[in-house]
């Protein structure tokens, strides 16, 4: 097997580096340890062209921006090999002196020339290189050596030269390659847990429009032992809709009763924030409400954001619910009668329905919702039906937990792996 640069065992990184793992870290220029890479050898037609988001790392040019922006200008990118890096001065939200990554989806790749691509000296761990980064423990350093803002292109003034003057501590080739192979071996896990949740929200949203009846009154898949065909009902006999009612902001205060906000639904689920509101308990004019409540968003800046919705659960009696929302009470199954809002039904129902957008503010009207006609089955059937769905969003939110706390513990290991 052909061994990369960094997996050899035998050569030197900074000046008398030693080999084992518990000597001392030494301070290194990025000079010291890397090279820069740059231009290419006019043989690149064919070659994939990639560029750096700071939340996915290199992705395809057509994948970012729905299209290729190279053109013909090829001889002005920089050929980058598996292995190589490249360090992105953009500024964003989430790298805020931009950020490297390692090359690691193609043997060879066109990347912008402006990018500061370089690849690693005899053994150095170029994934090493890529960590320090992310620990943003260099971001001191970078902000010293920007020169001035943004420039008009977006990317932040950090020439090259200043670049790879850049000191960091470095440990010996095999300490780097320990380091990163657990941190590779993290970002592997947490990759698979957001895949098996996109997986899963992929498999729930292809039930939502398989296991409700159509025109037909007949679904396309369902349960064994269930045959009848489904009813129409008006869905103001279904269920009762109320729309949440407006407060002073006088009545505002540190605690009380709590407020909901559309950061409490979110990817379809109920969640708690960090930064709810509270009310005085005088104000009685603010439904209240309990567990098993369908929370609808029903006003909101972004029209984008109308008519997401959530099934209440795990919620203490004082908290309510403001103008901007609508609340679903049901004597029928919660799960069941939440389901129907992910349905085709409510998306056709969304699109007509909603007003505003274009810098005003996007509103549901509560009439609107309640003439509308859906089809329902028997209890047992939307007993069934609701379960199941339930057991496939517990799946979800279980994965997301893990996934979060995988973070975390990334986090941590950079912050405490690096000195």
């Amino acid at each position: 097997m052909k061994q990369t640069p960094w997996s050899s065992p035998s050569a030197r990184s900074c000046k008398n580096r030693r080999k084992e793992c518990n000597f001392a870290w030494e301070q290194c220029k990025l000079g010291d340890v890397c090279e820069e890479v740059s231009g290419n050898n006019g043989n690149v037609k064919g070659l994939p062209i990639l560029t750096i988001s700071a939340a996915n790392g290199w992705m395809n040019q057509k994948d970012r921006f729905s299209q290729v922006i190279a053109g013909n200008e090829l001889k002005k990118y920089t050929l980058l090999e598996k292995g190589h890096l490249a360090y992105n001065h953009g500024n964003s939200k989430l790298a805020k002196y931009g950020t490297v990554f390692v090359q690691n989806l193609y043997d060879q790749a066109l990347v912008p020339r402006v990018y500061h691509s370089f690849k690693m000296k005899t053994e150095n761990n170029p994934y090493y290189v890529e960590y320090y980064f992310a620990t943003k423990k260099l971001d001191r350093e970078l902000a010293r050596l920007v020169t001035s803002g943004a420039r008009m292109d977006g990317l932040l003034n950090i020439n090259k030269k200043d670049f790879f003057k850049i000191k960091f501590e470095v440990p010996t080739p095999v300490e780097q390659s320990l380091i990163s192979t657990i941190l590779q071996k993290l970002d592997q896990i947490i990759t698979l847990h957001e895949e098996k949740k996109q997986q899963l929200k992929r498999l729930k949203s292809a039930l939502l429009q398989k296991m409700f009846a159509n025109k037909s009154g007949y679904p396309a898949v369902r349960f064994e032992r269930f045959n009848d065909i489904w009813d129409q009902e008006k869905l103001s006999s279904l269920v009762r809709l109320r729309r949440g009612l407006t407060y002073s902001p006088d009545n505002v205060q540190d605690s009380g009763i709590r407020v909901l906000r559309s950061s409490n639904i979110l990817d379809g689920q109920f969640v708690t924030t960090d930064d709810d509101i509270f009310v005085k308990s005088s104000v009685v004019n603010i439904p209240t409400i309990k567990s098993g409540d369908i929370l609808i968003t029903a006003a909101n800046g972004s029209i984008k954001l109308v008519g997401k919705h959530a099934i209440i659960s795990r919620i203490s009696e004082n908290t309510a619910v403001p103008g901007g929302f609508m609340l679903v009470g049901s004597s029928r199954i919660p799960d069941f009668v939440n389901s129907l809002f992910g349905t085709s039904w409510y998306q056709r129902f969304i699109r007509k329905y909603v007003t505003g957008g274009n810098g005003s503010i996007g509103n549901l009207k509560k009439n609107d919702l309640d003439k509308q006609y859906v089809m329902v089955p028997t209890t047992s059937e939307q007993e069934q039906i609701g379960e199941f769905l339930k057991k496939i969003d517990k799946l979800i939110t279980n994965n997301q937990i893990k996934h979060d706390k995988l973070l975390e513990l990334k986090e941590s290991l950079l912050q405490n792996m690096f000195i």
